[in-house]
């Protein structure tokens, strides 16, 4: 009868699992449609500076909610039980995140992290195609668009690495500030 009760238990996990990442499936198409028709419609029709600073924003919350998964994910749950019964405040909603860090890692990293990178790519593109429309070389046009993507890429990677050993570090203060953060909109 146990080992009956174990197996129902995991299968209902594994299933809650596989819904869990449909939702994000979904979630993430949303998402990219809408920011993608935004970026779209407002990167290619402003030029080259407006879609620098939209590729700067896009970067700087792909960098923003990487670092919240992995402080989520490296958190000491423990210390966070500690702050809930001195009442620290942020303590009970963090502690909900870190709980929940597997989700919160999928939702931060991956929807948000991969959106913001697709976004980038779109505003690099708005950027390309700005700077080659007058062009007829081939060649120049290519290593134009192979330049651009780089930039972005390169800068994306150094703030990331930037900010991990950071997340790490700090992981237990960062999540308590979100904590805190998310606690003022409930």
């Amino acid at each position: 009868m146990k080992r009956y009760y174990k197996i129902e238990i995991q299968n209902y996990s594994r299933a809650k699992k596989i819904i869990w990442a449909i939702k994000m499936f979904f979630i993430a198409i949303s998402l990219s449609l809408f920011f993608g028709f935004i970026s779209q419609t407002l990167l290619s029709s402003m030029g080259i500076i407006v879609a620098s600073i939209g590729i700067t924003i896009f970067i700087f919350f792909s960098v923003l909610f990487d670092m919240i998964g992995i402080a989520t994910t490296s958190a000491d749950i423990e210390i966070f039980k500690k702050w809930i019964k001195e009442n620290k405040k942020g303590a009970s909603t963090g502690y909900i995140l870190c709980k929940h860090s597997e989700k919160v890692c999928s939702f931060c990293a991956d929807v948000i992290g991969d959106i913001c990178s697709t976004l980038c790519g779109a505003g690099g593109a708005c950027i390309v195609v700005t700077l080659t429309q007058n062009l007829y070389n081939n060649h120049l046009i290519i290593l134009i668009s192979i330049s651009v993507s780089a930039l972005i890429a390169g800068i994306t990677i150094f703030f990331k690495a930037l900010m991990k050993e950071y997340a790490l570090k700090n992981n237990n203060k960062i999540i308590l500030k979100i904590g805190k953060i998310l606690e003022r909109f409930n």
